[in-house]
């Protein structure tokens, strides 16, 4: 591990900083060569999509189309390290989960099926046929299709989750518990009730039109890095970006592209935010609410002076319900709340409010700083009003930009894997299979550990991902995997889940996205749908790392046999060939129509958006303008005068990532553009509150979360870093945070946990170990 360093990184986002990286990445893996030309063939046509983000592909067709965090991917998933036999066979469950996440997934591929032995603490072979058998007789042995949980990472293929739904609701029940409850189920739930469909309504052309784009709640540079070039891009030709993120990242502020020579060798950069701010936490729905309180006070000078009204009053008329209503509740609200609520004074909410006012296209992008509160759909709902009233959804270079995480986690959802049984598909696929569907709502994520937790669910199936590490109330999430009288984790590196077994419990090795799938019928393809509503084919280049590894399709087609038989379809039929799944595909779902013959296209497909052709699928069949209340306090005040112990002072906490690390997945130990190397227990504060709490970097200090169960949570061996984020407000990396998350702290409507919305108070620990500061 890297020697512990605090310094501030002085260079822009990308540059020679992401090609060093790349380059280190790559170099020290054991296949450089190998992964060297993996990488060129990412994101290209005949190649394989990155297992990384879901952002969109520009329509240049680049020879180079992965970003540092793309390689970091690839390099990952293509090492040569094997876990298998004979690693378990040496160490326990155990010790094993003494160790770090960085250790667990760096022990390399998972390379054949694996069953828990509680007996000795380890996990011992199995053949593939028996692991099949046996999760069907567990399955089969439930008093209720509902006592069983089907949990689906966003790695999954469109393929997969389409078969995967089918197989659960051929089961019997709705239980999807997925990685959208945890990330972007806000946005989902605020646009299908405002404009009808749970998807963003841009596409990548309109990012090339747009006059201006406000970036809210999210730090591409880290998280999704291709996102910079297309700011980069927009920003070159004139449009006006303003940000709006709790803390400053350098990612949004400046960017130095590594494909462009010239910038590269003059250290030369772009900007990329015009303006930038940094609202509390929480308080982005007071910080809309107030640019549209002065949008109208500018509306009234204007018509005032007889001029045009600065909001779309045709488009309103046309396609708009509640407007009035709500242009009342937004002139009563008082501006020394929307001051305070938001950190943002009204000086400056004005200047956005004139930006806005003088851009006829305007895109509003979020990822989730914004989709991870209680108050949530409703500060969504604010950010869509704001488009509305000036027309911007469904013209060119305007629209909603929900920017997802995981690479197919809106395609997931696309093609069924929904607790919530949308009518319209289990209508067409009763149709289509000749049997009944359940139609009750299932679990999400917080109720599948609910559930668990009271013993009522008995099995959890893991499509991917790493649910033990990845969901909030970490104490309580792994309990209720214990609970279980069998887990199932599907997935191509050790990682905590594994380490949580239930009574029984399966490890089953699976192909990753760079690896071949070659079946009888030949090499077979996947498809992914990025957060533009694209359609990308995607097909693995190197052999896969184990003789013993099975495609996700496969691995669902066996289940579902063994403990369905051939009802209602030949499941192993339908894993002989991807072609098969994509015709019920287009069958089952909308937009897919031609599904086999439009892969062929190179870039992929776009599957359309009701909502982009203002058709408003909504239950009124008008796009809804809410009037959501703001709420009476954000979380560290509430908790503050409700809950906390006397004399305790409260702060608010987002959980985040770092620059090293994908999801719960952990690359490294530095963080470069916040200045952090070699250690992720770190917790980013204002330096007066540093000050105030008389804290110094050499303390380590322990993290202890507030709720009205009245139960501890608490992290400890943190270090404090001086940051420039508002006074009261802190961030902490996770998975290493999650604890910290109560399980009933969740967003109204979406049950998205609250992750950053964590009422905290720190103490310092009297240990003290020395970061050396730069």
């Amino acid at each position: 591990m890297a020697k512990k360093k605090i310094a501030t990184y002085k260079g822009s986002a990308g540059g020679w900083g992401a090609l060093a990286s790349t380059s280190r990445h790559l170099l020290k893996s054991e296949n450089p060569v190998k992964n060297i030309r993996s990488l060129m063939r990412t994101n290209q046509h005949k190649g394989f999509d990155c297992p990384g983000c879901a952002w969109g592909d520009q329509k240049s067709g680049h020879k180079v189309s992965f970003c540092e965090n793309g390689a970091k991917a690839v390099n990952w998933e293509a090492t040569a390290k094997k876990v298998g036999a004979d690693f378990f066979a040496k160490n326990t469950v155990s010790y094993l989960d003494t160790q770090t996440d960085y250790f667990l997934e760096y022990q390399g591929r998972l390379t054949e099926p694996l069953r828990y032995n509680s007996e000795t603490d380890h996990y011992e072979p199995i053949n593939w046929d028996s692991a099949f058998q046996l999760i069907a007789r567990h399955l089969n042995a439930l008093e209720s299709p509902d006592h069983a949980e089907f949990y689906t990472s966003g790695r999954a293929s469109n393929e997969a989750a389409f078969l995967y739904q089918l197989f659960v609701r051929s089961y019997g029940t709705n239980n999807f518990p997925d990685c959208s409850n945890m990330c972007h189920e806000a946005s989902g739930v605020a646009l299908k009730e405002t404009i009808g469909v749970g998807k963003g309504t841009v596409t990548m052309d309109d990012f090339a039109q747009a006059d201006a784009i406000f970036v809210f709640g999210q730090n591409p540079g880290t998280n999704h890095p291709r996102m910079l070039d297309t700011l980069r891009q927009a920003s070159k030709r004139g449009a006006t970006i303003v940000s709006f993120n709790n803390l400053r990242e350098r990612g949004l502020e400046r960017f130095t592209n590594p494909q462009k020579p010239m910038e590269m060798l003059t250290n030369g950069y772009t900007e990329i935010s015009k303006h930038y701010y940094t609202p509390k936490l929480g308080g982005d729905m007071a910080l809309v609410r107030g640019i549209i309180k002065a949008l109208l006070e500018l509306d009234q000078e204007r018509l005032s002076m007889g001029k045009n009204s600065l909001l779309d009053h045709n488009f309103l008329a046309q396609h708009a319900e509640g407007v009035d209503t709500y242009l009342e509740l937004v002139k009563a609200s008082d501006w020394t709340v929307l001051e305070e609520q938001s950190g943002i004074s009204r000086e400056d909410m004005f200047k956005v409010a004139g930006i806005y006012a003088r851009s006829e296209r305007v895109i509003c992008s979020w990822a989730m700083g914004l989709t991870q509160h209680k108050h949530s759909v409703a500060i969504l709902q604010e950010i869509v009003n704001l488009l509305l009233l000036r027309g911007n959804i469904g013209k060119p270079g305007a629209g909603a930009c929900p920017v997802r995480g995981h690479s197919n986690v809106q395609g997931d959802r696309t093609v069924g894997i929904d607790e919530k049984a949308p009518k319209p598909l289990i209508d067409k696929m009763e149709a289509v299979f000749k049997t009944p569907m359940p139609r009750e709502r299932g679990h999400n994520a917080i109720q599948a550990v609910q559930a668990m937790l009271k013993g009522e669910s008995k099995v959890f199936i893991g499509m991917g991902g790493n649910f033990a590490a990845a969901m909030s109330d970490t104490d309580a999430t792994r309990q209720a995997l214990r609970n279980c009288s069998l887990t199932v984790n599907v997935s191509t590196k050790l990682n905590r889940c594994h380490l949580t077994p239930g009574q029984d419990s399966l490890i089953l090795p699976c192909l990753g996205r760079t690896e071949v799938d070659e079946t009888v019928t030949g090499e077979q393809r996947i498809t992914v749908e990025d957060s533009m509503c694209m359609v990308h084919s995607s097909g693995g280049v190197l052999p896969p790392a184990s003789d013993q590894l099975k495609s996700e399709v496969n691995i669902i087609a066996n289940i579902a046999q063994k403990t369905l038989g051939n009802h209602p379809v030949d499941w192993l039929h339908l894993a002989e060939d991807n072609n098969r799944i994509r015709s019920l595909i287009e069958a089952c779902v909308p937009g897919f129509h031609d599904f086999n013959e439009r892969l062929e296209q190179p870039g992929g497909f776009y599957l359309g958006n009701t909502a982009a052709q203002r058709i408003w699928m909504t239950e009124n069949r008008r796009a809804n303008v809410m009037s959501n209340p703001l709420p009476e306090q954000l979380i560290a005040d509430q908790i503050q005068q409700q809950t906390a112990p006397e004399g305790t002072e409260i702060f608010t906490l987002q959980t985040l990532r770092s620059h090293d690390q994908y999801n719960t997945t952990v690359y490294g130990y530095n963080d470069r553009y916040r200045g952090v190397k070699g250690i992720r227990k770190v917790v980013f504060m204002h330096q007066d509150d540093m000050d105030k709490l008389g804290l110094n970097t050499d303390q380590e200090i322990t993290l202890t979360s507030h709720w009205h169960d009245g139960s501890e949570r608490s992290v400890s061996g943190f270090k404090a870093v001086a940051y420039d984020i508002p006074k009261g407000n802190m961030a902490a990396y996770y998975p290493e945070t999650n604890p910290l998350v109560p399980l009933d702290s969740y967003g109204d409507r979406s049950f998205t946990p609250t992750s950053k919305a964590i009422a905290i108070s720190l103490k310092a620990d009297n240990k003290s170990n020395a970061i050396k500061l730069g």
